[in-house]
C-alpha cells in the first residue's frame, strides 16, 4: 500500500501499467477462483462426477484468446473499462450505460452473493458463528483494504492468497486420497457411495436420485440425457467463457495493468496452467467427500438433509468444508479456513474494485459532467459502501435459494445474461461493419430473451430430483448451455442484420479499434472526440484553480494518505510529454525473443488443454 501510486485514477484502477507477469497470472487465477468455487464445484462434483472440471479446463483455451487477440486491441484503443471500449468503437452513450448497469447487476446476483454465501457455509461449519455476524466482520475487513488500497494492493494480496490456497488444497487432496486408498480405490468406492436412508413415510425415492451417475468419470456426456451435455460443454460453455475471460472487467483489468504485451501473455499462460489444478484439488476431493461422509453429503430424504445442513433439497454444498473440518490436522485446519476466507476476500475485493471503477468511470460521469479527480475517488469509495449494503441485504435470499444448487444458479444466470455481451464484443473486434444501432438492438433483444427465460425459471422454481419443478418443457426443458448457444446465435444475427440495414462507421473512427485495422498508423478521430476535448479543457481550468489551494493540516494529510487522496502535485505535462505518455500506455510492441518464448508456451498450453479433455473424455 505504501509504494503503490494510488492517488490517481490510472494508479488506483490500473496499477500504473507496471505489473510483471507472475502477479498478473496469480491475480487472474485468484479473482476467478473464490470460495464459491470450493463450495460450488466440489458440491456439484459430489453429486455428479468430474464433468464440472470441464468448466475449469475450458478456460485454458480462452486465456490464450484473451492474451493474443483481445488485450492487444484493448491496449491500442487506450481504454480503462470495457464499456469505454464500446463507446470508442460505436460512439453514443446508451451501450456504455447499458453494459455498466448490466455488469453491476451480474456482480451483485452471481458473484458477490454466491461468494458471501459460500464463505458463510465455511464459517458456520467451522466456528458455529451466527451467519450474519460472520458476514459483517468479513465484509468490514474486505472493504477496509479495498477502499484504501486500489488495484495494486488487490493484485499483491491476490498473489499471496492464491499461493496459500493452492498449497492448502494440495495438502487436503493428499489426506483425502490416503484416506480413500489411492486413485483406483477412489474410482471404485465412488460408484458405491449410496446413502443408507432412502425412504420417508411410505415413499421410496427413485434410484436415479441417489445412485452415482454411470458416466461420473467422463467429461463429455450424452447430448440429450446428460446433466452436462457435450455439445453444450464445448460450444455453450465457450460462449460463457468468452464473456467471462475476454470481456469481463475483473479479468481484463488485470491484463491491462501489464508492463508490456509479453508480460500480459505470460500472465495469461501462467493462469492457464494454474487452471489445470481445480480438477485435482477441488473436483476430486469433492467426490471423495461423498465416499467418506455418504449419509451427510449424498442425503436424499428431505428431513435428514434438513437435520445435517439446514436445507431440505440436499447437502452437496458442504462437501468441501466438511472435509476441511474433519480431515485436516489442527494447525492446518486453521490455515485452510483462513485461506478460504482470504479467497473469499480476494474475489470480493476484485469485484468491489472493478464495480466501483465501472460506476465512477461510466455511470457517475454521466450525472456530473465536470468531476475533479478527488471527487471521482470519493464517489468510487462511497459506491463500494452502497454495494456492501446491498450484498448484506441479499444474503437471506441466497440463504433461502440455497437449494443445494449454488453453482448451477451462478452458471444459469450467467448463460441467460452473458451471451449477448459476448456476441457484441466478438463482432465489435472482428467485424468492422457492425455499427452502434446493430449492437444496441442486438443487446436489447438478447436481454429480453434472457430475462424472460430467467424470470420464468425462478418463478416456477428449479425443483430437484425428489420434487421436480412443474415448469413447461418449452421454457425450462432446454439445458441452459444449449440456451446460451441459441441466445448467442440469435443475438449475433440481429446485430448483423440491423448493422447491414444502417450505414457503416467510416474507417477514420476505427483505426486500431478492430482486428482488421489494428496495425494502422493513421490518426484516429474518436467518435467521442468532442467529449474528450471538453474534458481536456476542464482539466486545464482545474489545474489553474488547484494551484491557489492552501497546504492541508496534519490530520487532513493522514486521512488523505490513508484513502489514497494525497495527490502529489504531478508536474504539469507539456503537450509533447502527454503524447509520449499516451504512446507508452497504448504500446503493444514486444521484444522478438520474448514474443517467441510466450508464443511457444501458448501453443504448449493449448496442446495440454486438448490432451486433458481427451484423457478424461
Amino acid at each position: 500500500m505504501y509504494s503503490t501510486n494510488r492517488g490517481t485514477v490510472g494508479g488506483f484502477f490500473l496499477a500504473g501499467r507496471s505489473m510483471v507477469w507472475w502477479p498478473i497470472g496469480a491475480s487472474l487465477f485468484a479473482s476467478n477462483i473464490g470460495s464459491g468455487h470450493f463450495v460450488g464445484i466440489a458440491g456439484t462434483a459430489a453429486a455428479g462426477g468430474i464433468a464440472i472440471g470441464g468448466y475449469e479446463w475450458n478456460a485454458l483455451i480462452f486465456v490464450v484468446i484473451l492474451g493474443w487477440l483481445f488485450v492487444p486491441i484493448y491496449i491500442k484503443a487506450g481504454v480503462v473499462t470495457m464499456p469505454e471500449y464500446l463507446r470508442k468503437r460505436f460512439g453514443g452513450k446508451r451501450i456504455q450505460v447499458y453494459l455498466s448497469v448490466l455488469s453491476l447487476i451480474l456482480y451483485i446476483f452471481t458473484k458477490i452473493s454466491a461468494d458471501i454465501f459460500s464463505g458463510a457455509v465455511f464459517i458456520q461449519l467451522a466456528i458455529g458463528l451466527n451467519l450474519y455476524l460472520a458476514i459483517i466482520i468479513l465484509l468490514a475487513i474486505t472493504a477496509l483494504y479495498t477502499i484504501t488500497g486500489g488495484l495494486a494492493a488487490v493484485i499483491y494480496t491476490d498473489t499471496l492468497q492464491t499461493f496459500i490456497m493452492v498449497v492448502g488444497s494440495f495438502i487436503l487432496m493428499g489426506f483425502a486420497f490416503s484416506e480413500v486408498g489411492g486413485y483406483d480405490a477412489f474410482m471404485e468406492k465412488y460408484m458405491k457411495a449410496i446413502p443408507s436412508n432412502v425412504t420417508y413415510g411410505n415413499t421410496t425415492i427413485d434410484e436415479s436420485c441417489y445412485l452415482p451417475r454411470k458416466d461420473a468419470f467422463h467429461i463429455f456426456r450424452d447430448p440429450v440425457s446428460g446433466d452436462m451435455p457435450w455439445p453444450g460443454l464445448i460450444f455453450g460453455l465457450s460462449i460463457l467463457a468468452m464473456w467471462y475471460w475476454c470481456t469481463d472487467q475483473v479479468i481484463v483489468q488485470r491484463c491491462l495493468s501489464g508492463k508490456n504485451m509479453s508480460h500480459v501473455k505470460a500472465g495469461c499462460i501462467m493462469c492457464g496452467y494454474l487452471k489445470l489444478l481445480p480438477m485435482f484439488i477441488i473436483v476430486m476431493p469433492g467426490m471423495i467427500s461423498r465416499i467418506l461422509y455418504t449419509d451427510v453429503v449424498a442425503c436424499v430424504v428431505p428431513e435428514v438433509c434438513q437435520k445435517y445442513c439446514g436445507t431440505a433439497v440436499g447437502c452437496t454444498n458442504i462437501a468441501y468444508p466438511k472435509m476441511v473440518v474433519e480431515l485436516m490436522p489442527n494447525g492446518l485446519r486453521g490455515l485452510m479456513l483462513s485461506v478460504m476466507l482470504a479467497s473469499l476476500m480476494s474475489s470480493l475485493t476484485s469485484i468491489f474494485n472493478s464495480a466501483s471503477t465501472l460506476f465512477t468511470m461510466d455511470i457517475y460521469t454521466k450525472f456530473r459532467t465536470r468531476p475533479s479527480e478527488k471527487e471521482l475517488m470519493l464517489a468510487g469509495r462511497a459506491f463500494m459502501l452502497v454495494l456492501i449494503g446491498i450484498s448484506i441485504a441479499w444474503v437471506p435470499v441466497v440463504q433461502s435459494a440455497q437449494s443445494g444448487q449454488l453453482f448451477d444458479y451462478i452458471q444459469s444466470v450467467t448463460s441467460y445474461l452473458g451471451p449477448p455481451i459476448a456476441a457484441v464484443f466478438l463482432l465489435a473486434v472482428f467485424c468492422k461493419r457492425v455499427n452502434e444501432q446493430g449492437a444496441f438492438w442486438g443487446l436489447m433483444f438478447g436481454l429480453l430473451a434472457g430475462l424472460s427465460r430467467m424470470i420464468a425459471e425462478f418463478a416456477y422454481g428449479t425443483g430437484n430430483c425428489v420434487n421436480p419443478s412443474n415448469c413447461p418443457f418449452i421454457i425450462c426443458g432446454i439445458h441452459y448451455l444449449y440456451f446460451a448457444i441459441i441466445l448467442f446465435g440469435v443475438t449475433a444475427i440481429v446485430i448483423l442484420a440491423v448493422s447491414f440495414m444502417t450505414k457503416p462507421i467510416p474507417d477514420v473512427h476505427l483505426y486500431r479499434l478492430c482486428w482488421s485495422l489494428r496495425n494502422s498508423k493513421e490518426e484516429r478521430i474518436d467518435l467521442d472526440a468532442d467529449e474528450e476535448q471538453d474534458k481536456a479543457d476542464e482539466k486545464d481550468e482545474e489545474s489553474v484553480n488547484e494551484e491557489s489551494e492552501e497546504e492541508p493540516g496534519c490530520f487532513k494529510k493522514v486521512y488523505n494518505w490513508f484513502c489514497g487522496l494525497d495527490q502529489q502535485k504531478a508536474p504539469k505535462l507539456s503537450k509533447e510529454e502527454e503524447e509520449a505518455l499516451k504512446k507508452k500506455l497504448t504500446d503493444t510492441t514486444e521484444v522478438p525473443l520474448w514474443r517467441n518464448v510466450v508464443n511457444v508456451n501458448g501453443i504448449i498450453l493449448l496442446t495440454v488443454a486438448v490432451f486433458c479433455h481427451a484423457f478424461f473424455a
